[in-house]
């Protein structure tokens, strides 16, 4: 009954409710945003929802136009939910890392003091001059492997793929656990190493196996967003204090919990001023 009438579970008591109110929440929060904007109308656009409305605007006369403003507070909204959990859970695991290994806290703090001012602020054309941060965060990424399984795939036609036939129409979950754990390309692929991503001059280095945001057509749309929070919030972060754990814990828990996003346990952290 409820694939037939969805509509019907917004009238029945239960926790998805809470779901259905956070939703609200969130679309209520990008309409007041576009209200905001379009009351402004600064002339150049500068953001996402600004370049949305002018193409609203540009195509208002084209009926099988999909730019309308409904479907912009979706996007709005699915780039805010899909950035902010993903990001937020990497940042977690990046300090609960620098815990576990203070001697690579301490190399990236001395990093960070050896090129930027003590007041400058940080963009993320500085990850240029910092190799070793750099690569701090991409084995953050590479390690923790927060979205384990990709994007659903479907195959638009019959296929072989390493000896198996796959039928046309069926779904393919990319197994992205299997990739960032391969021992061929990695070569301590089960320890926490920044050295992964630099070469033997300390230089970094991509590498053709990094991952983290799948691949191909349905690479994450917010890669790049997602690298330049990374880097701006880690770095200042350890610019401003040292982590330590909190007196009287031995045991640091790097055991992920298993879900849609793989969290870390809940910890306790000492942010000591610098």
């Amino acid at each position: 009954m409820y694939d037939a009438f969805p509509w019907l579970m917004h009238h029945f008591p239960g926790p998805h409710q809470e779901v259905f109110a956070y939703n609200h929440f969130m679309h209520n929060l990008v309409m007041n945003e576009v209200h905001i904007q379009e009351r402004q109308n600064a002339g150049d656009p500068q953001d996402l929802i600004d370049f949305y409305l002018a193409q609203i605007a540009k195509t208002k006369d084209d009926p099988t136009s999909t730019f309308n403003t409904d479907n912009m507070v979706q996007t709005a909204v699915d780039l805010l939910l899909g950035g902010t959990e993903t990001t937020s859970t990497t940042l977690l695991w990046a300090l609960l890392y620098m815990v576990k290994y203070p001697e690579i806290q301490e190399r990236v703090q001395r990093e960070i003091e050896a090129v930027l001012e003590p007041s400058q602020l940080i963009s993320y054309e500085d990850c240029k001059k910092q190799p070793y941060t750099n690569a701090v965060i991409h084995e953050t990424l590479q390690y923790s492997n927060v979205t384990s399984v990709g994007v659903p795939r479907q195959c638009v036609r019959n296929t072989t793929l390493l000896g198996h036939h796959i039928n046309k129409g069926t779904l393919v979950l990319p197994n992205l656990h299997s990739v960032v754990y391969d021992s061929e390309h990695w070569e301590t692929s089960w320890k926490f190493s920044p050295d992964h991503f630099l070469d033997l001059d300390g230089n970094f280095v991509n590498k053709e196996a990094f991952f983290p945001f799948s691949a191909g057509h349905r690479v994450c749309l917010g890669e790049q967003m997602a690298q330049v929070e990374l880097f701006i919030f880690f770095t200042n972060l350890l610019r401003a204090f040292s982590f330590q754990i909190p007196e009287g814990v031995k045991e640091i828990d790097l055991e992920y919990i298993l879900g849609a996003i793989l969290q870390p346990h809940s910890y306790k952290l000492c942010a000591i001023p610098r």
